[in-house]
């Protein structure tokens, strides 16, 4: 775990060297996925439980050691798909020593269809002070999709998402 967390630092460090800064990060990047037995690409796994315990009592006191701290990065939570809240907000946040790290949470919009954008509502209401902001979204990610010249379907699929989670 320590070399993880080097990794995080070493990572805005090197850039900062080049004057190059950061104003946010996300802990890990569709952390469910490293939960998924022979997941197709390397990936870290995170419950909501682990997520809270290892930003409480690595990352989070790692990054503020080492001057990256709430005030100048901005850490975010979860980082995966939208159908996940609000309960991963509620274990995370919900922890006093973990929440202090913590600026905001970061969602998908894969399974959408599923996943009704009033989850969003529900977590900004259980908590105001954080920021919910969408971290990735992919028209044509199936390998079965393909480009459809003269289509608008794909840019329609993005602003119906933004116009859904902007309201």
């Amino acid at each position: 775990m320590y070399y993880f967390i080097l990794a995080f630092i070493r990572f805005l460090e090197a850039y900062e060297a080049y004057n190059i800064s950061f104003w946010g990060l996300t802990t890990e990047n569709e952390p469910t996925n490293g939960l998924q037995y022979n997941f197709s690409f390397q990936c870290l796994g995170f419950t909501p439980e682990s997520q809270r315990d290892f930003i409480k009592m690595h990352l989070g006191p790692s990054l503020e050691n080492a001057g990256y701290g709430p005030k100048k990065i901005k850490m975010m939570i979860m980082d995966d798909q939208r159908f996940l809240l609000p309960k991963w907000a509620d274990v995370v946040l919900s922890d006093p020593e973990a929440a202090r790290y913590v600026s905001g949470v970061g969602f998908h919009w894969y399974w959408n269809e599923i996943s009704p954008p009033e989850l969003l509502d529900i977590t900004h209401n259980s908590f105001p002070e954080q920021f919910l902001l969408a971290t990735e979204a992919c028209e044509g990610s199936w390998p079965w999709e393909h480009v459809i010249l003269g289509s608008w379907e794909r840019a329609e699929g993005y602003a119906h998402d933004i116009l859904e989670v902007s309201i």
